[in-house]
């Protein structure tokens, strides 16, 4: 078993991951992405409902929209982001608390915004409602949305 009290498992190295994109090397060791979590502080600026899914064309707009409503404000929300296999949670940097968790299933599309390299957006399914909404973050800087993309 693993450290985490897991079987363990066997991985292919980055260099096999795919046939038509090499990578080079993981980010992160697999065994935290799949019995733990990653964790990256980042701004929250907010949500909004997506009418129509177009993929990155859909997250692009959104994070246009959401970084101009949120210019004048003052003071934007800090969360962590929480990665793992099972999907994304976004929690409240003061208090901990969640606010809101979406099963890797439920997440249609993630993309950065073009004009600003340090913001970007994801797509999710509320199964309620069946309606689709893009949570759009800026990341403290470019260099930690790498590792979160």
């Amino acid at each position: 078993t693993g450290d985490w009290g897991e079987p363990s498992i066997t991985l292919r190295p980055p260099n096999e991951a795919t046939a038509s994109t090499p990578v080079q090397y993981w980010q992160h060791h697999p065994e935290k992405l799949i019995f733990q979590s990653c964790d990256y502080k980042a701004f929250y600026l907010g949500s909004m409902l997506v009418k129509e899914l177009r993929g990155t064309e859909s997250t692009q707009d959104a994070c246009a929209k959401m970084r101009k409503s949120t210019e004048q404000m003052k003071k934007v929300p800090t969360i962590v982001l929480s990665v793992s296999y099972k999907g994304v949670k976004f929690i409240d940097a003061t208090n901990k608390n969640i606010i809101a968790e979406h099963e890797i299933r439920n997440i249609s599309c993630a993309a950065q915004d073009p004009e600003d390299l340090s913001t970007f957006a994801y797509i999710t399914k509320d199964l309620k409602t069946s309606h689709h909404y893009c949570h759009v973050f800026t990341a403290f800087d470019v260099v930690s949305l790498w590792k979160i993309l």
